[in-house]
């Protein structure tokens, strides 16, 4: 196996940004998940309430200290790594979390940006959001029951630090959408953040950990939860259009009875050790066991 591709999505639910290498920390790839767009009470906003996220594409500038968000019709809203403003505190899913406000400029621009028509034009709606950082001292954990008791803390994840998913994963997916009479779909549909060739098509279902080639301290993955899917998959994330074919297909063959028969599609890891370490494109990757 080797690492095929890495990505971060430095705003949760919005597009991601496909890298060379990136820095492993406790809760997965540096600045991945850092910021999240919330509504007037504070709760987490995402695709599935507001798909046009997708269209929001996020760069980082200046040696990783700008983080540059853009979008149609939108002059593009940029903002320092390293400043925040107040101290707020967040809901995302059960967890109710300390975090920074970034700001009325921000907040101003997803405000002004979710509001638009699929046309481009004002919408009528009247909904206000915000950008918020995570708080770094706030200590977020993944699910015990599933991580064996390790601590497992999360930013604006939905619950674990990484997702896993296997290339050929996706291409029996599409194999199954061309039969069906439908397009491709690529990968970033599914928003993994460690891509992995050299796998038969769902074979990161049946590992248990993952063992990363390259430097002085091992990286090892624990691949702990499949990944239970909504209906993201099914958002064109070119145009924020929803559909049902890939939701459709996946019925037909991945519903998984440990998710009492949810769609899975891909693995939930945390780190167990190698924090501090760099994960590179190319990487060679060694399975470390298969799940009961």
């Amino acid at each position: 196996m080797r690492i095929a591709r890495l990505f971060v999505y430095p705003v949760k639910s919005c597009a991601g940004i496909a890298l060379d290498e990136s820095l492993l920390l406790d809760t997965g790839l540096d600045l991945d998940r850092a910021w999240m767009v919330v509504d007037e009470h504070g709760e987490f906003v995402s695709q599935r309430e507001q798909p046009r996220l997708a269209l929001v594409q996020p760069q980082f500038k200046r040696g990783g200290s700008e983080l540059v968000l853009r979008a149609a019709g939108m002059l593009a809203l940029h903002l320092a790594v390293d400043v925040v403003e107040e101290p707020v505190r967040v809901r995302v899913w059960d967890d109710e979390v300390k975090a920074y406000d970034m700001g009325d400029i921000a907040a101003q621009w997803f405000t002004d940006f979710l509001s638009l028509t699929p046309e481009g034009l004002p919408g009528a709606g009247g909904a206000r959001y915000r950008l918020v950082r995570f708080d770094p001292d706030e200590r977020r954990l993944s699910s015990p029951t599933w991580t064996q008791g390790l601590e497992a803390p999360n930013q604006f994840s939905d619950g674990f630090p990484l997702l896993v998913l296997g290339q050929a994963s996706l291409e029996e997916l599409n194999t199954r959408l061309q039969t069906a009479g439908h397009a491709r779909v690529g990968i970033e549909r599914f928003r993994p953040n460690i891509v992995l060739t050299g796998l038969a098509a769902h074979e990161e279902d049946q590992l248990d950990r993952l063992q990363v080639d390259g430097g002085d301290t091992a990286v090892v993955l624990r691949l702990v939860k499949p990944c239970a899917r909504c209906g993201i998959p099914d958002i064109d994330p070119l145009t924020a259009q929803p559909g049902r074919a890939v939701s459709e297909a996946l019925r037909g063959y991945r519903q998984d009875a440990r998710l009492k028969g949810a769609l899975t599609f891909g693995m939930n890891a945390i780190v167990q050790t190698g924090v501090e370490s760099m994960l590179r494109v190319g990487q060679i990757v060694q399975p470390g066991g298969a799940s009961a």
